[in-house]
């Protein structure tokens, strides 16, 4: 397959709010237990995929979402973090493009209809009421991909992924830290975390299954707690922003 190209090189042929987010729980558009072409020695697995599709999906539409508050956030620290989280994630977009091509994997090249929405949403908020979607968006997200990677990097044996999941963490956490520095965020109103599930049936044992009889079982948990988080997620944004 031809290689992929970042979507920072891609941004001549968009406008500057057009792309961005399958997050790591329903936004994904891999089907679960489908593994991923790779070169001998580097199969992926459903874990793998769902860390590579959802870190390339956050850069699609938080680099845009921030390019937004850099430009119209009405609090100087919303324009100056918007510009870095947009500065930092073009920076990983390419790390993911290139395990990506690496890898033989393919990966979304746009946000989807949710994420697009949720660029719209800010595109048409201003003030200050544009910085509370601002970060509150994107301190859900981050918060939801958050643990996802841990997951995944104390689990896959792809070393491709390995890298990737231990650049991501430093850069989602950079981002959360970030996010809360201005002041915005709604602690008490954050969604609960979704906690793996002991024994076997947890996300952690999900992650790190492989291939066999355990990939159906192992996959199925993976995305019930995905969409679990998912769902969970979504109520407490939309009663935030409603108080807004």
């Amino acid at each position: 397959m031809a290689p992929l190209r970042s979507a920072r090189s891609r941004q001549g042929h968009r406008t500057r709010v057009a792309v961005l987010l399958v997050t790591i729980a329903a936004g994904l558009g891999l089907l679960p237990g489908a593994a991923l072409a790779a070169p001998a020695g580097q199969q992926l697995n459903a874990a793998d995929a769902a860390l590579l599709a959802g870190v390339r999906l956050a850069g699609l539409w938080e680099m845009p979402a921030g390019q937004m508050a850099a430009e119209k956030g009405q609090n100087p620290v919303v324009r100056q973090i918007g510009a870095e989280i947009a500065k930092q994630h073009e920076e990983l977009d390419r790390i993911t493009v290139d395990a990506a091509n690496k890898l033989g994997a393919a990966i979304p090249t746009d946000p989807t209809a949710e994420q697009q929405g949720w660029l719209k949403e800010m595109k048409d908020s201003t003030g200050a009421r544009f910085d509370q979607i601002f970060v509150t968006r994107l301190r859900v997200a981050h918060g939801k991909i958050f643990p996802v990677i841990g997951a995944v990097r104390a689990s896959t044996r792809n070393p491709v992924i390995r890298d990737l999941a231990e650049a991501a963490n430093t850069f989602v956490n950079d981002h959360m830290t970030m996010l809360e520095s201005t002041g915005l965020v709604r602690w008490a109103e954050l969604p609960p975390a979704a906690l793996p599930a002991p024994a076997e049936d947890g996300l952690l044992a999900a992650a790190s299954a492989n291939t066999g009889p355990q990939m159906s079982v192992s996959t199925t948990v993976v995305w019930l707690v995905f969409l679990a988080a998912l769902g969970t997620g979504g109520i407490a944004t939309w009663r935030m922003l409603r108080r807004t």
